[in-house]
């Protein structure tokens, strides 16, 4: 093959997350019988330590020209975003969600999406029970009051948080990878698991041990702590609302490391001031980051330490996450897969 001839993928890490690019230079390379050229960059767009992302125009024209795929984790991507970059045939959401991402768009130009699906099971799933944890067993509380002035007295707080696990039920909205984790994860702490998933065929709840409701209004009514795993879609978006926290016992707690658009703050806020809820851990909210002209009461409340509100990351998920996405992109991009490839009428 001639030199001419010799393709080059040029690939973009939109936000900017690694101090170095060794693993994607890695993966990406060419292999045996393979001849082509990368051009890989980080363009620095939403780093971790930024506050606002920089828009995709600042990519300089001459780059934006050239781009074939497009890694991206936490940056939405629109109709107008498409515009910007003519040669784009692969764009991977580095997560699981990819509704910040115009499908339909990309669609019209031919642009395959892909996503992570099994990015980040074991952490979130432990997160989810760790919030659990910290609220049954009074550890928040406990570690409040010994840090106040004066430190609280050695004794028992009176608190409807705490309780004991074993044989409450760990009640689940989405039993997909995340979902399944943290369902073995309750159980193994004693947990009765109950879920909601109209998606998942039958039997699943029998491979697992685990119980299944058809009825989601069930779901809620027998869950002592409820913990959302549902991805954000038309279907869901404000989906868990006030209507469906109050059907939830006296004392029962919330968990949401799913999507912060599946969840109304404003029915958590309501559900939490009038004690059917007794604590909610939110690992995701509505809009990230914070817009702070507009922060919702709820969230002021707990910034401020009201009496009424008194109440996932890890190493290697982070080398996953940067793992998984270069091999999707790769998959796709260079040698003509169609792995996690996201279809604009899928969910």
């Amino acid at each position: 093959m001639a030199e001419d001839d010799i393709p080059t993928y040029t690939i973009i890490q939109a936000d900017g997350l690694y101090p170095d690019d060794n693993l994607e230079r890695t993966l990406f390379a060419p292999r045996p019988g393979q001849k082509y050229k990368l051009n890989y960059v980080q363009t620095n767009l939403y780093t971790s330590m930024a506050t606002e992302m920089k828009p995709w125009s600042d990519i300089p024209e001459d780059l934006r020209n050239q781009v074939d795929g497009i890694e991206v984790l936490k940056m939405p991507f629109t109709a107008e975003d498409v515009a910007l970059f003519p040669q784009l045939k692969v764009i991977v959401r580095m997560g699981v969600g990819y509704d910040k991402l115009d499908r339909v768009a990309l669609a019209k130009r031919n642009v395959t999406v892909c996503n992570v699906p099994d990015y980040g099971t074991e952490e979130i799933a432990d997160h989810a029970i760790a919030l659990t944890l910290s609220m049954r067993r009074g550890i928040l509380i406990h570690n409040e009051r010994q840090r106040a002035t004066p430190p609280a007295p050695w004794v028992i707080i009176p608190t409807p948080l705490v309780a004991r696990l074993r044989d409450s039920t760990f009640g689940i909205l989405g039993l997909g990878r995340i979902g399944t984790a943290a369902a073995l994860r309750a159980k193994a702490l004693g947990f009765k698991v109950l879920f909601y998933d109209p998606y998942l065929p039958n039997g699943a709840d029998k491979s697992l041990g685990v119980e299944r409701t058809k009825d989601i209004k069930e779901l809620f009514r027998r869950s002592n702590v409820l913990s959302l795993h549902t991805p954000c879609t038309r279907e869901t978006r404000g989906m868990v609302d006030y209507d469906l926290l109050s059907l939830l016992p006296p004392g029962a707690v919330l968990v949401n490391t799913s999507r912060g658009e599946v969840l109304q703050l404003d029915g958590v806020e309501k559900c939490l001031k009038e004690g059917s809820l007794a604590g909610a851990g939110l690992d995701v909210l509505p809009e990230e980051p914070i817009n702070e002209d507009k922060v919702h009461p709820l969230i002021q409340a707990y910034r401020r330490k009201e009496d009424w509100l008194e109440a996932f990351y890890s190493p290697e998920s982070f080398i996953d996450i940067r793992q998984k996405s270069a091999e999707t992109m790769r998959d796709v991009l260079i040698d003509g897969l169609k792995s996690n490839v996201i279809t604009p009428d899928m969910e």
